[in-house]
């Protein structure tokens, strides 16, 4: 039920599939959640601008049910996102998202 989605202004990623599981294990360590439901999305060549400036940036979205701690998980994923990608964590947002359990869907059912 974790997910996190980032979108970038970048036209590529040569290296998007280490991006992706990096991610999703992070995601599952901060969330304390099995990683078998963490979902990891990737979306380059967004047109996006930050700051007026069409540099390199980056949004991140991140939902799960209950889990999330924002001022740690922001660090740890704009530190993966620098790493991965060289977007600077200052042209990086991460918004949060605590879903209610009976508004997300797995499997033909909801978690709640």
């Amino acid at each position: 039920m974790p997910l996190i989605n980032v979108r970038t202004s970048l036209p590529q990623l040569e290296q998007s599939d280490a991006l992706l599981k990096a991610l999703s294990a992070e995601l599952a360590r901060q969330t304390g959640k099995p990683e078998r439901y963490v979902m990891a999305l990737l979306e380059n060549a967004v047109p996006m601008t930050f700051a007026g400036s069409s540099e390199p940036c980056a949004y991140v979205e991140i939902k799960s049910i209950g889990a999330l701690k924002p001022p740690a998980m922001t660090e740890a994923f704009c530190d993966l996102i620098e790493q991965h990608t060289g977007i600077a964590g200052d042209r990086i947002y991460v918004a949060f998202e605590d879903v209610n359990a009976s508004q997300w869907g797995w499997n033909g059912n909801t978690f709640g």
